[in-house]
């Protein structure tokens, strides 16, 4: 199975993809992404008879968009990769699921995949 996954923003796509076919979910992560995420990929496994352990590939888009989003999405996803010794792609843009999709079946892998946040980071200053 192929995990395909957007948190460039508070709604997270996620899309599984197994012989051809495609089921995609989404969530409204909000502030719950750190927590959350690996339960709900996790859940969403289980109800297609799958675990993390079944994935074959994983597909992401990298940005622009939201830098704790991307952060945590790409934080975990690339973890997982590495852990699983599966192979990991990311990329940007319209049709970036095709993209991922046409990479992982050619057999490409980037081994880690860095966000592209589309500027600087909005850090907000300590009160004190």
């Amino acid at each position: 199975m192929i995990v395909l996954w957007n948190s460039a923003d508070m709604l997270v796509r996620m899309v599984l993809v197994k012989e051809g076919v495609r089921v995609a979910q989404e969530w409204q992560a909000d502030r719950t992404l750190a927590r959350d995420m690996l339960a709900y990929m996790r859940d969403r496994l289980a109800e297609h008879d799958a675990t993390l352990d079944d994935i074959e590939g994983i597909g992401v888009f990298r940005g622009p968009g939201s830098f704790t989003g991307l952060r945590i999405g790409l934080t975990v996803l690339n973890t997982l990769a590495q852990a699983n010794h599966v192979p990991i792609v990311g990329e940007q843009g319209d049709g970036w699921e095709e993209k991922c999709l046409e990479r992982l079946l050619h057999g490409d892998n980037d081994h880690i995949v860095l966000p592209e946040y589309g500027g600087d980071a909005h850090v907000t200053k300590p009160r004190k």
